[in-house]
């Protein structure tokens, strides 16, 4: 069965995921597994902002964070069975989210170095409004600030500050140590200073 027969329609409005949902989520993917279009559904309707800012911010284009999205959920559709539960469901669906968007940016690199030319430059790079409650002066503000970073210090200031995961929790999103983690996020935080100086004071 597959999540391209599931209408799955984007929320009017864009609800933060909860970070103590977890129980909600679980019972959703135990749905899920059992082929609840409903269920996918709902976990569609909770994760699809927070999932389109954070693949945009690591690949800096709309249309990529959008397939993104839907790359992801079609992965949580298929392999449902597969969450062991060594972590929080929201950890689980982040990490899928990273690695798709890594792995959109490798192809796009590949294309781009084959043709000879920069296919991001023929869209359209004005951000989503995915959080129109974003004080929008730092939004613009750490929206340019981000545009110096790697994809992997951008992931780390998105999940950080947008999306409340802890170090330990982004370590297993982008699959790599605690330590590596607190390294990108000590080389994006010197980046970002100039645009940012209040980051200069948070290095907790």
């Amino acid at each position: 069965m597959e999540v391209s027969t599931v209408h799955l329609h984007q929320p009017a409005e864009p609800p933060q995921v909860q970070p103590f949902r977890n129980e909600t989520d679980l019972a959703l993917l135990e749905r899920i597994e059992q082929g609840d279009r409903a269920a996918l559904h709902e976990l569609y309707q909770s994760y699809y902002h927070a999932l389109l800012r954070f693949i945009q911010r690591i690949t800096r284009s709309p249309e990529l964070a959008q397939e993104g999205v839907n790359d992801v959920m079609l992965t949580v559709w298929r392999k449902s069975s597969s969450f062991g539960r060594r972590s929080s469901v929201s950890t689980w669906i982040m990490g899928i989210a990273y690695h798709k968007a890594l792995k959109a940016l490798a192809v796009r690199r590949r294309w781009s170095s084959r043709f000879g030319f920069h296919i991001e430059d023929f869209e359209d790079r004005s951000e989503i409004a995915v959080d129109p409650a974003e004080h929008r002066d730092l939004r613009e503000t750490l929206h340019k600030a981000l545009e110096a970073l790697s994809p992997a210090q951008r992931a780390v200031v998105e999940l950080t500050y947008f999306g409340g995961y802890s170090y330990d929790e982004i370590a297993v999103i982008m699959g790599c140590g605690v330590n590596t983690v607190k390294t990108r996020m000590f080389y994006a935080r010197a980046k970002m200073r100039k645009a940012l100086p209040a980051l200069a004071n948070d290095e907790s």
